[in-house]
């Protein structure tokens, strides 16, 4: 990771969950991502940068084997405290996930990808271990919102002084450089960011607005497919025959047929 959560940065997390407001944000955000990643009873879903675990929290109790990992100590122990050992929690990067190829059917980032290191190779582990599908979940570079947040960064302290930010199309590069043109989707919350209630609210919650590209908050959702390359054999009966035109050239089996004789014309 690029930029680890300290004991401070924790706590002013535990306190910006505590309003209310934020609360109904993160509800938007996670009801998304619900919709796109559909885990089902006995399967696994790794959560990588789970921080505290709010993003883990919504898949707690319908048999999901759930796994959180995350760089950040100070993090991990209140994810543990909120979430007991209903989830498996380890201490580590998104770029070296200490997990197997396909370990797990479905792997989130949930606002992981601004402060990773090298987002790409974040990428390129999460397709790795993921053997059904990936989210990743953005603050979308394109809406007024993370714009306003840019500016404001560097006027008011901020966690996000050290956060980066991206597009739609540049995770959809990332993908698909991994794994080539795999199936791809995506949607947007959060067009009128501020607004916990009221018919703004209301609209966001319906998920009519959820294909415009200029949502704050950005679902995308990738599907690794298996590839298979194919290796040309060697055919190793040789055929002297010639064709003529007009006659017909018998077929590798009638050739080897024919080879096959013994001295008294019958077959082998």
């Amino acid at each position: 990771m690029g930029y680890i959560f300290d004991a401070e940065d924790a706590k002013q997390y535990e306190k910006w969950m505590a309003d209310e407001k934020n609360r109904a944000v993160l509800d938007l955000e996670t009801r998304l991502m619900a919709s796109m990643l559909r885990p089902v009873c006995g399967e696994s879903l790794l959560d990588v940068g789970c921080g505290t675990g709010e993003s883990i929290s919504p898949y707690l109790g319908k048999g999901i084997n759930l796994t959180g990992i995350d760089a950040s100590p100070a993090m991990l122990e209140i994810a543990r405290e909120n979430l007991g050992h209903r989830v498996d929690f380890h201490l580590g990067f998104a770029e070296d996930l200490p997990f197997s190829d396909n370990a797990f059917n479905h792997v989130s980032l949930f606002l992981t990808l601004e402060f990773a290191r090298n987002p790409e190779e974040a990428v390129a582990e999460a397709c790795r271990v993921a053997k059904d599908s990936v989210f990743i979940g953005i603050l979308n570079k394109h809406s007024a919102y993370v714009t306003q947040l840019r500016v404001k960064r560097f006027l008011v302290p901020s966690m996000y002084r050290k956060a980066r930010f991206f597009s739609i199309g540049q995770v959809r590069q990332m993908v698909f450089n991994r794994l080539g043109r795999v199936p791809f989707s995506w949607k947007t919350v959060l067009q009128f960011p501020g607004t916990s209630r009221g018919p703004c609210f209301h609209i966001e919650a319906g998920g009519y607005l959820w294909k415009s590209p200029f949502g704050a908050f950005a679902g995308i959702k990738a599907m690794p497919v298996p590839r298979f390359q194919a290796m040309p054999l060697t055919l190793k009966t040789r055929i002297e025959q010639k064709g003529v035109a007009g006659r017909r050239v018998a077929s590798c089996h009638e050739y080897n047929r024919e080879t096959e004789k013994d001295e008294n014309g019958n077959y082998r």
